[in-house]
């Protein structure tokens, strides 16, 4: 027995209580025999490495190339994206993957190149092949953008999945953003990062590389002569060591960027995409599927509460906002409005009418949404056990029994959402949160979490799951049970109410989790770094593809002071979800607690958000449509500027706005950079010149908001009818904007209104672009920054 074990069981006691501590105590060691007699013994391992070609197979798209021990199959698809495979691997099956493999590029075709390698020759990319399997991705041009060596395997002597590393080179100037949602980026410095979804300790997350709730081997590499993001498609547990290159380093050579890929088994397969940030997005929302497109009100102001409370609370809480300017949208329950924590099921004695309330706060357009774990309560009589033990949907150890762990209710069990059939069961457990009055689901403890006095918090790694009828085990599943949880609350919901989009929020997920809805990231520690990993984590969301996501204003532990509070929310105001305190059970009190100036600050910018609505309704389709994130890194229209690429306090909101959050405590000016072109303060409209550096001032009230000059931006008018804010471009210039209408909370495509905007001597000329030429816009138009000249439609 492991000493340190030993103590961390008898805190467990201290920390958790006795009977809690006792379950968690139990947990991890059950936990531990388990996966001492259910996994296979890492014994003795046989190094190997692919060898010399011998053998090639062309084929469309690509071909196969055998080597001497170990094979390589490559593919480019017809939309640039470029596979290759170990040893037997395929794109499919696969859990990223939104349908079947892109048909072959019929003109990539498989052909010698120098000193006996082989290379696919494509439009967009080249992918050559050296005689002992490095592999190098080149642009049509010749220049090498990543370089992987040859592959080592471990393969355990007597049997099993071989674990295996994979290291890879690029340019020197490269640098690294993606591996999901990460509080140390959005740029990833130099360090080791875990590929292994882990809930927030108790302590929450700061800066670093704290356990990440949602992670995803996806890299976006940013370099000098290109972007790439590459996919390695494996869900086991892993790690990447990533080290930045330096020019000129030490004999005055490069020193090549480095990447270390380490995964403890499964295949060895990748997708890499070249080209634009934007046309990389495009292709891999592609790949792996469009994000959902979220319910209008899923774009407003959210309340969280994660406490508990009653019926007149929640009442109250409603009402204060909504008395002191602050109008609400939507107000998410946690585990606090349910039956002793225990899932599908509500308080009556707090919540005795909760489907009278829901209609009465859906007439005045607010939504609730529920908290759901996948923890069930394993208790007889609950409905959702009782049914599950019917269905046999709960995960089974190795030797068969259900596997039981720990969380809020007690002891739980875990449904297996790695099989349809228990997707479709969870399904009908979902229509009893509909019929509460609930519109959307909020998913907590999704990594999944059991709580363990020692170990990991998770189920155990030898625990069997059906993984769509190839069966498997934790190690395979574990990364992608949210991903799969998070598709049966969405398809519960379509089906439920298939007049309406699905709202499906997660706080943990995996490459392709966009399909289903977005990330809350949940678990940030109260803190200055809490809210500067806030933005990190949307912003590394966003370039793997999750364009929506936001975090809880203020933080998940602790109260923050009223500064950083005020600082929070006027950041998450400009991010896709704003999910703001609802009560003091979440933590923090409500904005009107900190103060007369606090309340006012936050009230002006929740308007603003509710002003920009049409904007964020816009940007929403957008992302639907062509993988383009809402919140993005200042490089993203110019990824070659390499001062852009290091900047990680500001971001652009679409291609019209950038947004320079104050993250320091004590800032009333700061420093902003701004890309290339003419960018206008909209507090004071005053023009700057990018790129550059500039000061501006950021005082209490508000944080530096800046248009780029030709910017046509969809605002909400006072009478509520949109309208068309155009920022004048510098003379001579031009400009232009798309605007998506509001299409309600169904499946209707709005059509695009695409307008261009151009500069006359001191007229700004703007006019509506159509299938039937130009003509006037349709809508009220607003232009700004043209000091005193006149605008003409």
């Amino acid at each position: 027995m492991d000493g340190r074990d030993l103590v961390r069981s008898m805190k467990a006691f201290g920390s958790a209580g006795p009977a809690r501590g006792l379950r968690t105590v139990r947990a991890a060691w059950r936990r531990r025999r388990a996966d001492a007699v259910g996994l296979p013994p890492r014994g003795a391992e046989r190094a190997r490495v692919p060898g010399a070609i011998r053998e090639v197979e062309p084929g469309p798209g690509g071909g196969v190339i055998r080597f001497a021990r170990s094979e390589l199959r490559i593919l480019v698809a017809v939309n640039g994206a470029v596979f290759w495979g170990w040893d037997g691997a395929v794109p499919q099956p696969s859990y990223a993957l939104a349908g079947p493999c892109p048909e072959p590029d019929p003109r990539a075709v498989l052909e010698p190149d120098k000193d006996g390698g082989r290379r696919v020759v494509a439009e967009r990319v080249t992918v050559a092949v050296s005689r002992h399997g490095a592999v190098e991705v080149r642009t049509p041009g010749g220049v090498v953008l990543r370089r992987e060596l040859p592959p080592r395997w471990w393969e355990p002597v007597g049997g099993g999945s071989a674990r295996w590393t994979q290291r890879s080179e690029v340019a020197a100037d490269a640098r690294f953003f993606g591996l999901g949602g990460r509080a140390s980026g959005p740029r990833l410095s130099d360090g080791a990062y875990r590929l292994w979804n882990t809930g927030p300790g108790a302590a929450g997350r700061a800066a670093g590389d704290a356990p990440a709730s949602v992670t995803m081997p996806v890299q976006l590499v940013v370099a000098d002569a290109g972007t790439h993001l590459v996919f390695h498609d494996n869900t086991w547990d892993g790690s990447v060591t990533l080290r930045e290159g330096e020019e000129g380093a030490g004999s005055g050579h490069d020193r090549p960027g480095r990447s270390v890929l380490r995964m403890d088994g499964g295949p060895l397969r990748c997708w890499v995409m070249v080209g634009t940030p934007a046309r990389v997005l495009l292709a891999w929302v592609s790949l792996t599927g469009a994000p959902a497109l979220p319910p209008a009100w899923a774009l407003g102001h959210h309340l969280g509460r994660h406490g508990s409370g009653d019926e007149q609370e929640l009442r109250r809480v409603v009402a204060g906002h909504q008395e002191r300017g602050l109008p609400v949208d939507a107000v998410h329950l946690g585990v606090g409005h349910l039956d002793a924590h225990r899932g599908f099921t509500v308080d009556e004695e707090r919540f005795p009418k909760l489907p009278v309330l829901a209609e009465e706060l859906r007439r005045e357009g607010v939504r609730l949404v529920s908290v759901v774990e996948p923890g069930v309560p394993a208790v007889a009589g609950h409905a959702g056990y009782d049914g599950g033990v019917d269905a046999d949907a709960f995960v089974r150890g190795a030797g068969g029994p259900v596997v039981r762990g720990v969380g809020r209710p007690g002891e739980v069990v875990f449904p297996d959402f790695t099989d349809a059939r228990v997707r479709a069961w969870w399904g009908g457990l979902c229509a009893e949160r509909l019929e509460r009055g609930f519109s959307g689901f909020w998913h907590d403890r999704d990594e999944p979490v059991s709580a363990a006095a020692f170990g990991e918090a998770t189920l155990p790694r030898s625990a069997r799951h059906r993984l769509e009828g190839r069966g498997g085990d934790h190690r395979e599943a574990h990364n992608v049970y949210a991903l799969c949880m998070a598709r049966a609350g969405f398809e519960a919901l379509r089906e439920l109410v298939p007049e309406e989009r699905p709202f499906v929020l997660s706080r943990s997920g995996w490459a392709g989790m966009q399909r289903y809805g977005g990330v809350w990231s949940g678990g940030q520690a109260s803190g200055w770094p809490g809210l500067r990993a806030s933005l990190a984590v949307v912003l590394g969301l966003g370039l793997c593809g999750v364009p929506y996501s936001g975090p809880d204003v203020g933080g998940s532990e602790g109260c923050p002071s009223p500064e950083l509070f005020l600082r929070w929310w006027q950041l998450a105001a400009y991010l896709p979800l704003f999910r703001t305190p609802g009560g003091a059970p979440a933590g923090c009190p409500e904005p009107w607690a900190s103060g007369a100036e606090v309340l006012e600050h936050a009230r002006e910018a929740l308007l603003e958000r509710r002003r920009l609505s049409p904007y964020f309704v816009t940007l929403a389709h957008l992302a639907r449509r062509t993988g383009a994130p809402f919140v993005r890194p200042l490089w993203w229209s110019a990824p070659e500027e390499r001062a852009l690429r290091d900047c990680e306090d500001a971001f652009l909101l679409g291609d019209c706005l950038l947004v320079a959050p104050v993250l320091e405590p004590g800032v009333d000016v700061r420093a902003v950079r701004l890309p290339r072109g003419r960018w206008y303060d909209t507090a004071t409209e005053r023009a700057y010149e990018g790129p550059g550096q500039v000061l501006v001032e950021a005082p209490p009230g508000r944080i530096p908001v800046f248009a780029r000059a030709g910017a046509v931006v969809p605002v909400r008018g006072e009478d509520g009818e949109v309208e068309l804010e155009v920022w004048a471009p510098a003379r001579g210039g031009a400009g232009g904007g798309l605007v998506v209408p509001d299409g309600g909370d169904g499946w209707e495509e709005p059509e695009t209104e695409r307008y261009a905007v151009r500069r006359e001597g001191r007229r700004v000329v703007v006019a509506r672009e159509g299938v039937d030429g130009v003509g006037a816009p349709s809508r009220p138009v607003r232009v700004r920054g043209l000091a005193g000249g006149s605008a003409q439609m």
